[in-house]
């Protein structure tokens, strides 16, 4: 019932406001000449006071009197007797405001909305989340608030935390769950990531001896040992960092989700990809180099083709990496002639990063995120592998 009132006191202040300027009839136009003849008497009267206090001589004030009497004679002179006309009813209108419009209004709610829900103040959701996970992470924050020192509760709230993007609150609650449960692989990455988030990408000093820290207690970590790998790569050490990521693809299954990525800092740091036989000084920079160690169809826009795998062995160094680019080149036009390919977006971002491009990769992350906006599951997929390259993404989403 105090909905159905508050909805007829809304509507019937809305019918006022748009019935005022009809119901108050037409006003009178204001008369301009009676007011260009009031000014002309003021100055008449500004001039008799500045003569008498010897501002002017009488021969200027004389002048200057004859001219406005002019102007006022001249404006008197014109003044027309004009009638106020009779106000005017719109009553269409009257009538389209206080019945149609609110009718209209009426069987739009009613059609579209819902007036048997019952109402569901914020305590009654927050007891019955469902899947919102707004709500979700309101009531995790509500629980925590009141026991801080549940660890569960913040080894569940920090990775929906970065999820979310609330890298800061990620890391808080990742601090958190390991003071208050302890050390473990798991949240010793996370809180790695999140440093990692928060530095756009870069493995800051911290990050590396949290990855450290987790090694110690799984020393098979592909994610700490990959990580490290790119601190040593990031800080300009290429045979360290090669010497890593080679260490990491040989430990890893030759179905390993990351061992595209790794083989391609492989061939940064100037080693070969690990599990394809590459000619010597082979660059997985080329579209679909990653793609093919992990057995993706070699047929897919921008992967090299067998005879090219075959001509890139007889190359020299110098031109395979021309060949390497040319592919580059002609993924990045049929991406810009069909954008509606999320993984080779994901391929030439990663192949001008390889390239140490980071211009055109900014500039391909950027056309990426126009296909893929960054609300949706693809586009954070593009950031995500933006700051894992070290490529800016400030001006990316806009």
């Amino acid at each position: 019932m105090l909905f159905w009132i508050l909805v007829a006191a809304l509507t019937a202040a809305i019918a006022v406001i748009l019935l005022y300027p009809l119901l108050r009839g037409a006003k009178a136009a204001e008369n301009i000449r009676a007011g260009e003849a009031a000014v002309y008497r003021d100055q008449l009267r500004e001039l008799d006071r500045d003569l008498d206090g010897g501002l002017i001589t009488p021969e200027e004030a004389d002048y200057a009197r004859a001219e406005i009497g002019r102007r006022l004679i001249a404006v008197s002179a014109d003044e027309p007797a004009e009638t106020p006309k009779p106000a005017r009813h719109h009553r269409f209108t009257e009538a389209f405001v206080l019945l149609l419009l609110p009718v209209l209004g009426l069987c739009l709610y009613l059609t579209t909305g819902r007036p048997d829900l019952p109402s569901q103040p914020l305590e009654a959701r927050l007891e019955n989340p469902g899947n919102d996970v707004a709500v979700l992470i309101v009531k995790a924050e509500r629980h925590l608030a009141e026991k801080p020192d549940d660890g569960k509760g913040w080894d569940v709230l920090a990775p929906i935390y970065f999820r979310t993007m609330r890298v800061n609150d990620a890391q808080v609650a990742y601090r958190n769950a390991i003071r208050l449960l302890g050390p473990s692989p798991v949240r010793l990455d996370g809180l790695a990531e999140t440093l990692m988030a928060v530095s756009d990408g870069v493995v800051t000093e911290e990050a590396r001896q949290v990855l450290e820290q987790s090694l110690t207690l799984e020393s098979d970590n592909p994610r700490a040992r990959f990580y490290i790998a790119l601190s040593m790569e990031q800080a300009g050490r290429p045979n360290e960092a090669r010497q890593a990521f080679e260490a990491l693809a040989k430990q890893s299954p030759a179905d390993a989700p990351w061992l595209p990525l790794v083989n391609q800092h492989i061939a940064l740091n100037g080693g070969a990809p690990a599990g394809a036989n590459p000619a010597p000084g082979a660059n997985p920079a080329a579209p679909g180099a990653g793609s093919a160690a992990s057995g993706a169809n070699s047929a897919a826009p921008g992967n090299p083709t067998q005879q090219d795998v075959a001509a890139a062995e007889t190359m020299s160094a110098g031109d395979r990496q021309q060949m390497i680019r040319g592919m580059v080149e002609s993924l990045d036009a049929k991406l810009s002639e069909d954008p509606n390919n999320f993984e080779g977006w994901m391929r030439l971002v990663r192949s001008y990063a390889v390239l140490n491009d980071k211009d055109r990769a900014a500039g391909a992350l950027k056309r990426g995120l126009a296909a893929f906006p960054p609300p949706g599951e693809e586009g954070r997929q593009l950031l995500a592998l933006a700051r894992e390259l070290g490529i800016a993404t400030e001006g990316a989403t806009q």
